[in-house]
């Protein structure tokens, strides 16, 4: 099995973009409709076994998150959809939505990254030092959702010179067809898009040829 990006030994991270009860728990979150999709695509089983499979790999699992606090300081609504989470208040400072899904729970090792504003993973963050300090060359960027976030950590991550790969059933978007599209005709001129199985093949073979 090869998955580009992967398939040369290159040195990767896996990134969970706003795994978060309010994004992607339907008990608790403020998108009915992007956890409806992450529930029906059972994107957080699947997430959760690529992540366990990173770590066995000595693959560095991140977490992002964006937690607005709680009087919104320094989150500005300067669009809509940060005007929309703001009076949503799903994942504020605080809240049972800002916690990261139970399932998905960081582990010792892991990395958390959390931001009060913007709209991808790599805005005002440590991220893009963390890779570097761990000397990164492939992104796998995962969680939601694939209308704006996930593309978004692309592009980033390609304009800063790491490759990237997006294991499509570890994604959703707020409705099917904007997903299917994005993975479809956005995605691949970003990233390698392909499937958590193909993932944890590439790395369990590493660690079969290390044991070797």
């Amino acid at each position: 099995m090869s998955v580009r990006g992967l398939d040369d030994s290159e040195r990767a991270a896996l990134v969970l973009n706003e795994c978060q009860r309010g994004m992607v728990d339907p008990a608790v979150a403020g998108n009915g409709a992007l956890a409806g999709e992450v529930a029906r695509r059972g994107v957080v089983p699947r997430l959760a076994e690529l992540a366990q499979a990173c770590r066995d790999a000595g693959v560095l699992v991140m977490h992002s998150t964006i937690v607005p606090r709680a009087d919104y300081v320094g989150t500005t609504r300067n669009c809509l959809l940060l005007a929309s989470l703001v009076k949503k208040g799903s994942v504020v400072a605080g809240s049972p939505g800002a916690e990261i899904h139970p399932d998905l729970a960081p582990q010792d090792g892991d990395v958390v990254l959390e931001r009060v504003h913007g709209l991808t993973p790599f805005h005002s963050t440590e991220l893009e030092p963390v890779l570097r300090s761990r000397g990164v060359q492939t992104v796998i960027v995962t969680g939601v959702s694939t209308n704006v976030g996930v593309p978004g950590a692309c592009l980033e991550a390609v304009n800063r010179g790491f490759s990237v790969v997006v294991p499509e059933d570890c994604t959703a978007g707020a409705w099917p067809e904007a997903h299917e599209f994005q993975v479809t005709h956005t995605l691949p001129l970003l990233a390698t898009v392909t499937t958590s199985e193909q993932i944890i093949e590439v790395l369990a073979g590493r660690t079969v040829a290390s044991a070797g």
